[in-house]
């Protein structure tokens, strides 16, 4: 099944989480998308923890940590 979140190139938001700047928005719609086919149900909290991780605000550790402890709900 296909599912679609709501992106706005305009206001810079994925899911109402505000991005600085296009480039990040679509890495980070990017990386969502691909995990989407393997089933991955972003939320608001999710797609915050991989903007932070695509703009280096914490690190593939943290980011597996928070992943392992699933504190992105």
């Amino acid at each position: 099944m296909f599912n679609t979140i709501d992106i706005d190139r305009n206001n810079l938001t994925i899911m109402g989480v505000r991005f600085s700047n296009l480039k990040t928005l679509e890495s980070t719609a990017n990386a969502i998308g691909s995990n989407m086919f393997e089933g991955f149900k972003p939320t608001p909290k999710s797609v915050e923890i991989i903007r932070d991780y695509v703009i280096g605000k914490i690190t593939l550790s943290e980011l597996i940590k928070i992943a392992k402890d699933k504190s992105y709900a």
